[in-house]
């Protein structure tokens, strides 16, 4: 299969100010994403989306081809999956369609090459799925409940049948999306408009870190550093 790594980096990053060229443990912050890619033993090609000119030069002096973005994909409102649309049209004109896309989140500069590999090695032995995505533990639990905007409240188990709580399992681990990696079948992301698809499984990460804060660029830093 052919494996397409898609890495979005517009320029205007609100709560840190040129987020993903800023320096992180002596590399621009998109560095780190674009080596895990190129360093993949299956990724085949790596390209950086952006509309900033910037971002660009840095990113193709790290080793990334570069897919210029449309000024009007490049917005604070912006959703991730009509990018990675258009990063495969443009390849379509160009007769290049992979098979699989790999969407790595630039602020995620955790995930290095091993563990992306880990994930895509998921996607592999599982042909029934048709996506991976990491996801990190938040917790053994399964009490809860969610309140509409209408006042109603919904339940998010089955609390009809609750289970004692010696009686769980790691079944009833809540999980969050770290925002890493996510890896999808290129026609189903063409059919859905979405990067997680209808089949996805579990990719568990111990530490990751989706850098939007300065805490994060600290904690980012201190642990490539090997100071955390």
């Amino acid at each position: 299969m052919e494996f397409l790594a898609i890495i979005p980096a517009r320029g205007g990053s609100k709560g840190i100010p040129r987020k993903n060229i800023k320096q992180l443990a002596g590399k621009p912050l998109i560095y780190h994403t674009i080596k895990a890619a190129l360093d993949s033993k299956y990724i085949s090609r790596v390209i950086l989306s952006t509309e900033d000119e910037e971002i660009a030069s840095v990113a193709k002096a790290c080793g990334a081809e570069i897919s210029v973005r449309p000024v009007e994909l490049a917005q604070d409102e912006t959703k991730t999956a009509p990018v990675l649309v258009d990063v495969i049209e443009q390849l379509a004109k160009q007769n290049y369609r992979p098979d699989v896309v790999v969407l790595l989140q630039a602020t995620c500069p955790l995930r290095d090459s091993k563990r992306l590999d880990e994930a895509i090695e998921l996607f592999i032995n599982n042909p029934d799925c048709d996506s991976v995505f990491s996801v990190k533990k938040i917790g053994l639990t399964h009490a809860l409940w969610r309140e509409n905007h209408d006042g109603t409240v919904l339940g998010l188990y089955d609390y009809r049948h609750r289970p004692r709580r010696q009686d769980l399992d790691e079944h009833y681990s809540l999980m969050q999306e770290t925002g890493e990696t996510y890896i999808i079948r290129t026609d189903v992301l063409m059919k859905i408009g979405d990067f997680i698809g209808e089949k996805p499984i579990f990719h568990i990460v111990d530490n990751s870190v989706d850098i939007d804060t300065e805490e994060d660029f600290k904690f980012a830093e201190e642990f490539l550093c090997g100071k955390y």
